[in-house]
């Protein structure tokens, strides 16, 4: 199940914090931070795939509107570009 996590602070969130803030709920395939072509900053969101999706479904649950650097957090399963376009 991939998620997507949006409000990220830009300067304090990297991939291994997505890492360890999204581990505990279980097995991690992918975790990509969405990062500024030109000047590689972060874009503010990220998308992480999970290996079940009962955990994925967790931890929208445990995570979606927490504080993460004084920003809440979105966590939502994300859109297929292809479905949502259908």
């Amino acid at each position: 199940m991939t998620l997507f996590v949006s409000n990220l602070h830009f300067d304090l969130v990297d991939e291994r914090v997505l890492r360890d803030l999204f581990e505990p709920y279980g097995s991690l395939e992918r975790v990509h931070l969405a990062r500024d072509r030109e000047t590689d900053r972060s874009r503010g969101f990220a998308f992480v795939t999970m290996s079940k999706r009962a955990d994925g479904e967790r931890a929208v649950e445990e995570l979606s509107n927490t504080k993460l650097n004084g920003r809440t957090l979105f966590v939502r399963e994300a859109v297929d570009k292809e479905k949502k376009n259908v």
